[in-house]
């Protein structure tokens, strides 16, 4: 059994897994590629057009729902399989509206996910651009990054507007996630820093709303304490980034870069 017509990317960000599964995909004649993240997955899908996916939705840097809906997008043709090991009820229900056409909960076994994503139809795969064939470049022109600010701490805001100053952004701050809707219904920034617990509706309950009105602006959480359940969730919604208050500045700044990445490609 050859490798030809079977490409697939393994998309995890927990190594063990992902060579584990890699290492018995090849063995049964897969072509493996890898990624450790979401913009990682994205940016192989762009770039190498496997013919299937396997992705975890709990992963950093675009992670969940959000990665899966650009996927389909980029390359509507390829088979996504999504496993999870936090997988609820609503965000299976969400993978499969999106594109996914399996979705398994870890520790799943390695013949279903194999069977899964083995069912592909031969001929209707897009294979990857040739260099020179016409399709411009990505402009990757620097610009100014818009990102919208939504804390009810004032002081938080005016330490997040300065460094991102500093870093050549705009911001543009508001106290609740009411107000940052209501300015969303006019127009979408490139980003979103969304505080998750604010009076009112909370950041994570604002997220799928914030997710219909701006697809794709790049969502960053913040909150003031590490809860490993909510940034599961958060990143299942489709979440670029999970930082916590007081905010790191040298994570903020990778942050801004991925932002940037992707802005650039146009992701």
């Amino acid at each position: 059994m050859t490798s030809d017509g079977r490409r697939v990317l393994v998309a995890d960000d927990d190594a063990e897994i992902r060579d584990l599964v890699a290492e018995y995909l090849g063995d049964h004649g897969f072509e493996v590629l890898h990624a450790s993240n979401g913009l990682e997955a994205l940016l192989c899908v762009k770039r190498e057009r496997p013919q299937a996916v396997l992705l975890d939705l709990n992963m950093p840097r675009l992670g969940g729902l959000e990665a899966l809906k650009r996927i389909r997008e980029l390359a509507p043709a390829t088979r996504v399989v999504v496993y999870s090991g936090a997988l609820e009820p609503e965000v299976e229900r969400q993978a499969k509206a999106a594109g996914a056409v399996a979705v398994f909960a870890k520790p799943g076994t390695l013949d279903d996910l194999r069977l899964a994503l083995e069912a592909v139809t031969p001929g209707v795969t897009s294979p990857a651009t040739p260099v020179g064939s016409g399709e411009p470049p990505p402009d990757r022109s620097p610009r100014t990054l818009r990102i919208l600010l939504v804390d009810d701490d004032v002081g938080v805001s005016e330490v997040l507007s300065d460094f991102l100053s500093l870093q050549g952004a705009e911001a543009f701050p508001v106290t609740n996630a009411t107000d940052a809707l209501r300015l969303l219904a006019h127009g979408a920034p490139d980003a979103i820093f969304l505080d998750i617990d604010m009076p009112g509706l909370s950041g994570l309950d604002a997220l799928p709303a914030i997710r219909a009105l701006a697809p794709h602006a790049k969502v960053v959480m913040v909150s003031g304490m590490q809860d490993e359940s909510v940034a599961k969730q958060a990143f299942a919604r489709g979440a670029l980034d999970y930082i916590v208050k007081p905010v790191d500045l040298t994570h903020l700044e990778r942050t801004l870069e991925t932002i940037r990445a992707m802005t650039a490609q146009g992701l």
